[in-house]
């Protein structure tokens, strides 16, 4: 009593145009090849030579016939699914695409389908519609023909009285009752399996996602990072140049006072603090992104942590060349972190880093001496080092046993490059 009936039969019998089309493109080798096995008069080399056509037809030309048709289905499965789709290959495309990418060849099973199987269903189902017309209207037709007329046939027997019509009207108006619902099931069949070859279904728009929150998150690292270096530049330029300034302009003021002056003492006080502030800020500006990590690479900012430790550290990096900064900076705090709370937490005696690029990844392991027992339950730094690492694709692994070792083990993918940049 809905629209959809009309809809499920409007969206079959258009159908058959697509399916001309796509047999008309990739199934007469086939066609002619049935026939002449039908016929019993293939020959070994004829039949290769049609599987070869066949064959060709699909892997050459398939997928550009394939992605014209499928962009049509996709309009067409409006009809009968609501839902939004959106078609993977557009205009601008590279070519060898069409040729890479798996939907693409989703794409050319699908027109296969609609060439062989997709025709002989939608004629199964007007075949019964006229034979449940044919039924219904058989008393009618038996009737118009006149007593002398002789018996008619309907498909599974032949009658030849009004009375004797009487099942297959029955059964006539029964069919014709079910096949709105014969319509919208096939319909619907049809428009899954389209849903499913064309857009890849909810795993390929998940996947898709992933794939999307993942350069989202890649991007979203990448400013962030760009935003760090500004407020290092502009710490580093402008308020470090001027507290500079400031502390030898006070510098010279106390020496213009006399020595046993208040006002000498406040200006000298003053001047402390202001060394002391250059001092503070000297580090903070470190602290967001080592002069040395962007001038030298990761080795030797991985020395001067070991340099800085207030426990002994032994590095042994092997990374020959210079890696993407994100990589670089991501190891670097990671690597500064566990040396932090190796001095803090562990009691440890002995650290060790090791860092080397192999198989395209940056492994970098921190192995101390002490007591273990470290958990990323108890506190949030290990689990924000973690998701740092995440961002740039890699993983973190720890191991910290009751009793020791701690072993802190990073993996980064990477690709090596000339510069930091």
């Amino acid at each position: 009593m809905s629209a959809w009936p009309w809809r499920s039969i409007g969206y079959l019998l258009t159908t058959l145009p697509s399916a001309v089309a796509a047999f008309a493109t990739l199934g007469v080798p086939w066609l002619v090849l049935a026939v002449r096995l039908a016929q019993g008069r293939a020959r070994a080399g004829e039949v290769a030579v049609l599987v070869l056509i066949g064959v060709s037809l699909a892997a050459v030309p398939g997928p550009l016939a394939a992605a014209w048709l499928s962009g049509r289905e996709l309009r067409r499965l409006r009809t009968v699914d609501a839902r939004p789709v959106q078609a993977r290959f557009r205009s601008g495309r590279r070519l060898r695409s069409r040729y890479t990418d798996p939907l693409a060849w989703r794409e050319v099973g699908y027109v296969l389908l609609l060439a062989t199987v997709s025709p002989v269903l939608v004629l199964a189902v007007m075949a019964i519609a006229l034979m449940a017309v044919t039924f219904a209207a058989s008393p009618i037709i038996l009737g118009a023909q006149g007593a002398g007329a002789g018996p008619v046939t309907l498909v599974f027997g032949k009658v030849d009285s009004v009375v004797g019509t009487a099942p297959y009207a029955a059964a006539g108006a029964a069919l014709l009752l079910l096949l709105p619902y014969l319509a919208t099931a096939l319909a619907g069949a049809h428009a899954a399996v389209a849903r499913a070859l064309l857009t890849g279904g909810a795993s390929e728009r998940l996947r898709a996602e992933l794939v999307e929150v993942s350069r989202s998150r890649t991007r979203l690292a990448d400013a962030f990072e760009a935003e760090r270096r500004r407020i290092e530049r502009d710490l580093h330029d402008g308020a470090q140049q001027r507290l500079v300034g400031f502390t030898l302009k006070l510098g010279l003021a106390r020496l213009d006072l006399p020595p046993d002056s208040s006002a000498a003492a406040l200006v000298d006080e003053a001047h402390g603090e202001a060394k002391q502030l250059m001092a503070e800020l000297r580090e903070l500006i470190h602290g967001i992104r080592p002069q040395i990590l962007t001038d030298l690479g990761l080795p030797a900012a991985l020395g001067e942590l070991a340099d800085r430790s207030t426990v002994p550290v032994v590095v042994e990096a092997d990374v020959p060349e210079r890696l993407p900064a994100l990589v670089e900076n991501t190891v670097y705090f990671v690597v500064a972190e566990a040396l932090t709370n190796a001095a803090k937490h562990s009691r440890a005696t002995c650290v060790t880093v090791t860092a080397r690029v192999k198989g395209g990844a940056l492994d970098v392991e921190v192995r101390d001496d002490g007591h273990g027992g470290a958990d990323p339950d108890r506190g949030s730094g290990l689990t924000g080092l973690a998701d740092r690492v995440a961002v740039t694709g890699g993983r973190m692994l720890m191991s910290s046993p009751a009793g020791g070792p701690t072993v802190l083990r990073v993996e980064v993918p990477c690709d090596p490059s000339p510069s930091s940049e």
